[in-house]
């Protein structure tokens, strides 16, 4: 409506009016009736056709693999697959880390010492902290690696770190190069897209097996796992930085007769910098991540100390090691993130010192930083950090008792806590997948996957569920699903409830926004550790893990889709009398629908990767036949095919949760106006 104020229009909004009920679309039908179905066959059928495999037994598919690689390992050294392309990789990938190892954490003659020894090493990578980023940053990663050397981790944590630099420099090396040929070139994208997508899908574990098998255990395999884990997010950002450079910047360029190459090195690398630096951020991180965790195939650090600690339950060692992986995480979060901000434009016009006392202070700072490594490699106390100066015994001690103490007085709470939602959600949860004929079971989670996404996403699944069933671990397929499913609804609630109120307040995102920039940064295994303490080893702990790890990514996409609704919108409701919950749940949620698919897409695939990870702690499902493939060489074969179980499931989930995220949303009308 409008009213007529001198010459000129008022619009008014339209007085919001219900919309009249339509009849159910034929998703909602779909999905109600593969419901309906399910609960039936459940009801009628359950407990025959579940196709349970013992843990102790095998099918023919996994005796098959365990032949064959009991033939990999008899024919290594001839067959020439081996002998000309996986061994000379291997022998290059290995000669880079045993350089840093030895560099850093230990050599192999004498006292084992390393070619700087820990005063070295403070002094050197502060230096190069302060180099890249800033005072503040070089101060931090000074305090950070002096305290490994109080917890009496300081080889442990450079071992960690010799191998994230190595497998950051060759994922740079592949990484960047690919970045830029597919923000160069559209048909390179289109084929490397995909690709990156399947690789992101997969949670951590399943790269190990394989590798290992190529490989074998060792550094090396570490490296070239963590490599293939951590090129995507360069890649992505690279090709975007190079990409979303403006048109008539290009044309500006080529106007002047600049040739392809000069072009890129003059004008496309420079402006993409800073995207490219965070891409440099999110590899690093990702390695960091995926280096602890390689530990189930022999990688030396600090993720061997708390895997030994979590498989004997030893919560004071799994904290100090797990606290010196977050520290580690946060010092080179920290210093990439400075050198991504001195990449900015404009960046050197915000200094507060000048150009002459930066140079200054990096020429005096360097000379303090190579008197301190010949001082290590001169002096035993520079060399070994003094074992009188070592309080790990102390913190292991004293979490270990806090942990006792909590596990005797709030038993009350947690374990209550922990029997309440096992019995009552867990365990029938997981029995209605486990315990429904995997016949009826397929048919309802294709009929769901035709609901969400056509006859594509229906075959695609279809055939996802039966390479599950010819691996011969449909059951524990579905117990990992369950757990799966059970921790996405809960992060969702939490992502909704805390992405709303950053959505709609920028008080509540500037606090919270930190502490989730801050979650994203610790690698899986630190989220087992705390909880291990609280709730004992069982499946609880790795999905309340689960849960903490995937939340942080889910909240900041709802807050971001709620954020970006027009204010437009939201006004015209609030002034046609809508209450705040109204103006939620009838205007933003409604329109942020595409966003909350995406953020259930992202948080289901985190949550798979913590159930599985979190085998450690007793989750079981695929995680365990992974784990017990790792341990006996028996069993190689099952946790063989638990890895690619996970895959296929991995690519079902990411799939039918796209296809949701994909489905267009009907549009809220904007108000109408008439002219009087």
């Amino acid at each position: 409506m409008s009213t007529l104020v001198g010459d000129r229009v008022r619009v008014q909004p339209a007085p919001a009016v219900p919309e009249p009920r339509g009849r159910p679309s034929l998703r909602t039908i779909l999905l109600a009736g593969a419901a309906v179905v399910w609960i039936l066959g459940f009801a009628i059928l359950h407990g025959t056709s579940t196709l349970t495999l013992p843990a102790s037994e095998l099918t023919d598919l996994h005796r098959s693999l365990n032949q064959f690689n009991a033939w990999v390992a008899a024919n290594r050294a001839d067959n020439p697959v081996f002998l000309y392309v996986f061994t000379p990789l291997r022998a290059a990938v290995d000669a880079v880390a045993n350089l840093f190892i030895t560099t850093f954490a230990a050599s192999s003659t004498g006292l084992r010492l390393p070619e700087i020894g820990w005063l070295g090493t403070v002094g050197l990578l502060s230096w190069i902290a302060f180099a890249i980023g800033n005072a503040r940053v070089a101060l931090l990663t000074a305090a950070v690696f002096m305290f490994f050397g109080f917890q009496g981790l300081f080889v442990e944590a450079t071992f960690t770190f010799a191998l994230v630099l190595t497998a950051v420099l060759l994922t740079l090396l592949v990484g960047i190069p690919l970045g830029v040929l597919a923000g160069v070139y559209g048909r390179v994208a289109r084929v490397i897209t995909p690709v990156l997508d399947f690789m992101q899908t997969l949670p951590t574990f399943v790269y190990l097996a394989p590798l290992a098998l190529i490989f074998l255990i060792g550094p090396a395999s570490a490296v070239i796992a963590t490599v293939i884990y951590a090129a995507p997010p360069v890649i992505r950002l690279t090709a975007h930085g190079i990409r979303g450079i403006p048109e008539n910047t290009r044309e500006a360029s080529d106007s002047l007769g600049t040739t392809g190459l000069q072009r890129l090195v003059n004008l496309q690398l420079p402006m993409a910098r800073r995207t490219i630096v965070m891409g440099i951020n999110q590899s690093t991180m990702a390695a960091l991540s995926m280096v602890t965790i390689a530990a189930l195939i022999a990688a030396p650090g600090l993720g061997q100390v708390v895997v030994r600690a979590l498989q004997s339950l030893d919560v004071g060692t799994a904290v100090n090691a797990g606290l010196s992986i977050v520290l580690l995480a946060i010092v080179l979060d920290r210093v990439t993130t400075a050198a991504s901000r001195r990449a900015e434009p404009g960046a050197a016009r915000n200094r507060k010192v000048s150009r002459r006392t930066r140079y200054v202070l990096l020429g005096v700072s360097l000379v303090l930083a190579l008197a301190m490594v010949q001082l290590s490699r001169t002096m035993l106390w520079a060399a070994a950090f003094p074992a009188e100066l070592n309080v790990g015994p102390i913190i292991v001690q004293a979490v270990g008792s806090a942990s006792e103490w909590m596990q005797a007085n709030l038993s009350l709470f947690t374990v209550s806590f922990r029997e309440a939602v096992t019995n009552g959600i867990l365990n029938p949860f997981q029995s209605l997948l486990t315990d429904t004929p995997f016949y009826i079971l397929l048919a309802v989670i294709a009929m769901a996957a035709y609901a969400l996404g056509g006859w594509k996403i229906a075959a695609l699944t279809t055939a996802c569920l039966g390479a599950i069933i010819y691996l011969g671990l449909w059951s524990d397929s579905m117990v990992t699903l369950a757990g799966t499913l059970v921790a996405t609804a809960v992060v969702m609630i939490l992502g909704i409830v805390f992405g709303v109120a950053m959505g709609r307040s920028e008080r509540v995102d500037q606090i919270m926004r930190p502490l989730l920039d801050a979650g994203q940064t610790m690698p899986a295994f630190v989220y087992l550790v705390p909880f291990l303490g609280l709730f004992g080893a069982t499946r609880f702990t790795a999905i309340i893990a689960g849960i903490i790890y995937a939340a942080p990514v889910a909240i900041k996409i709802t807050a971001d889709g709620i954020s970006a609704i027009s204010p437009t919108v939201v006004e015209a409701a609030v002034a046609s009398g809508s209450t705040p919950w109204q103006v939620i749940t009838k205007v933003q949620l409604p329109m942020a629908r595409q966003t909350l698919a995406l953020a259930a897409n992202q948080g289901l695939i985190y949550v798979l990767a913590m159930v599985v990870v979190g085998a450690l702690v007793g989750a079981g499902g695929l995680g365990y036949d992974v784990v017990a493939g790792f341990v006996q060489s028996s069993l190689f074969g099952k946790g063989l095919a638990a890895g690619l179980a996970i895959v296929f499931l991995g690519i079902l989930l990411d799939r039918m949760t796209q296809a949701a995220a994909a489905t267009p949303v009907r549009k809220i009308p904007s108000p109408k106006t008439t002219a009087t």
